[in-house]
């Protein structure tokens, strides 16, 4: 199979503008005890593409009122993008997003990959973070991102609170998408890995993820990625997850006392990466100052967590295993 370069797909997938993005309510962002001292780990190596992009929508919708337009990101025979420059059209129908691809879609490659759940932030959509999300799809993992229907930047009826049902839609996308992996006649029938899942989310999609880690959870969701977010009611119970939190040092929405203390509340395993020169979302696409580490890194930790890979593990910043209730805080920082 060709390797390449991440920006070299990436670049014909023209799909992102500024990430939509807010902050936690007064009562999740309140301080901590004073935080650990800071440590230094290098980044990980470049990462390589080690397959073409597929994509795909699935027009979904959890009962009435509530659709949920989601992109599906996949290993492919060939990449998306790469002969059409249409690309991705977005329009609007009343409340639903609707998404056209202006090319055919690639069948997926031989093999099975595991699943990787992607909640985006307030007034923000998944295109806006496709660039990332084809990058973890090129590295070998299916990547699912629905568009939420009252938080995004398509929405007449924005409303905030409704963050709160974005969880159950999250597990109910999650769901949807792993029936593809079982329906007879669908591409992705036997390409889905269901049994080694992931979740990642960013702001007010770092609540929808937590949300997704409650008593109660399937136990084939084994790692998450918490991105400058905050936590749903009943987060970090049921089974344990291996969890990846990502702060910008000069984030004026998410503070980092308030990352720190939601960090401090996981029972599981854990690793905090404090980004010292990044803002709220100055490392979610190519080009952003901490784009380059943040991709590398989430690669490296789905390849842990859901592949078993050691290489990748050696490449993480340490993780802690702190016992059951009791709170500790390892905090690490990227070098200026």
């Amino acid at each position: 199979m060709r390797t390449r370069r991440v920006g070299g797909v990436l670049a014909s997938l023209v799909l992102m503008a500024a990430v939509g993005c807010s902050g936690p309510s007064a009562e999740n962002a309140a301080a901590p005890a004073p935080p650990p001292p800071e440590a230094t780990v290098a980044p990980p190596p470049d990462v390589t593409i080690t397959y073409p992009v597929g994509l795909r929508v699935l027009h979904l919708q959890r009962g009435r009122g509530r659709p949920l337009p989601t992109l599906v990101f996949y290993p492919a025979v060939s990449a998306v993008g790469e002969t059409a420059a249409v690309g991705l059209r977005t329009t609007k129908h009343g409340r639903r997003t609707h998404y056209e691809l202006g090319w055919p879609q690639s069948p997926p490659a031989r093999g099975r990959f595991p699943l990787v759940l992607f909640s985006h932030g307030l007034s923000g959509s998944a295109d806006r973070y496709a660039d990332a999300l084809a990058a973890w799809a090129a590295a070998g993992f299916v990547v699912a991102a629905p568009t939420f229907p009252y938080t995004s930047e398509f929405t007449d009826d924005f409303w905030r609170p409704d963050i709160v049902n974005q969880p159950a839609d999250a597990r109910f996308v999650l769901a949807r998408v792993q029936r593809l992996n079982y329906t007879v006649g669908d591409p992705l029938r036997h390409r889905i890995d269901t049994d080694h899942m992931a979740a990642i989310g960013h702001s007010a999609g770092g609540y929808t993820t937590t949300g997704l880690f409650t008593a109660g959870h399937d136990p084939r969701l084994r790692a998450g990625i918490i991105m400058a977010g905050w936590a749903a009611r009943g987060a970090f119970a049921g089974p344990p997850a291996t969890m990846l939190f990502l702060q910008g040092k000069a984030d004026p929405i998410v503070r980092v006392a308030s990352s720190q203390a939601l960090y401090s509340r996981v029972p599981w395993p854990k690793s905090y990466v404090l980004m010292r020169r990044d803002s709220h979302a100055t490392y979610l696409k190519p080009g952003d100052i901490g784009y380059d580490f943040m991709n590398a890194l989430v690669v490296d930790f789905l390849r842990w967590t859901l592949e078993g890979d050691e290489a990748a593990h050696r490449r993480l910043p340490p993780t802690e295993y702190p016992p059951l209730g009791l709170r500790s805080g390892l905090t690490l920082a990227i070098p200026d």
